[in-house]
């Protein structure tokens, strides 16, 4: 009896220039690119079967690892009002899979094992989608309210709610999820806590110089 393998395929977006950083994509960290910290992570996860680096500018067909593929998107997605959906609406349309795992050059400390685990969280079928996130054990607030605690029995630190922040490292959808409602994230999301190092997202020159020291002093 043959059981269909589902198909996972892997999607880093990436466009040459950036507003905050020039050229950030390209930028040394540590004698090495940005890009190619996230894409030699992706490398060694076992079940991503193809990882594509979608880009409108050749550039970045250089120095790809050996089982990295370059896809040419329109240039028109690089304009400063496109929005995500549409990037991953063009590289859906173009590329099949069952699964989708899309990743970004910002989390240069991310690890494969991290993503391996959330691709087989879905995979199992016991989650629509999986994303990375970071917890926050702290007093917060939104639109001058408290969210996680009462300001008239305050807790200790360590018995508040935790608030679960995005990190944009990563997400995994289902085909089926992206078809039927265009979300990366489903209902039933599969939330993979990484720590302090993992959720690093560049987006500045601060957090730039903050990850040159941690990829300095670090085997990462």
């Amino acid at each position: 009896m043959n059981i269909k393998k589902n198909k996972v395929v892997c999607f880093v977006p990436i466009k040459l220039e950036s507003k905050r950083i020039e050229r950030k994509n390209l930028k040394k960290l540590n004698g090495k690119p940005l890009y190619n910290y996230v894409l030699e992570t992706l490398s060694n996860v076992k079940n991503i079967d193809k990882t594509y680096v979608f880009c409108s500018d050749e550039k970045f067909k250089n120095n790809l690892p050996d089982n990295v593929e370059f896809l040419k998107r329109d240039k028109i997605l690089d304009n400063d009002d496109t929005l995500g959906k549409d990037i991953y609406d063009s590289f859906t349309s173009i590329i099949d899979a069952d699964v989708y795992v899309l990743a970004h050059t910002t989390a240069p400390f991310l690890k494969s094992t991290s993503i391996e685990i959330s691709v087989d969280k879905v995979l199992n079928g016991n989650y629509d989608s999986s994303l990375s996130v970071y917890q926050n054990k702290t007093f917060a607030w939104y639109k001058n309210k408290p969210i996680n605690y009462s300001t008239n029995l305050v807790p200790k630190t360590q018995d508040l709610e935790p608030i679960y922040t995005e990190t944009s490292g990563f997400y995994v959808f289902t085909k089926e999820l992206w078809i039927s409602e265009k979300k990366r994230v489903g209902k039933n999301p599969y939330k993979f806590l990484v720590n302090n190092i993992e959720a690093i997202d560049i987006d500045d020159e601060n957090d730039f110089n903050l990850a040159e020291i941690i990829a300095k002093n670090s085997d990462v």
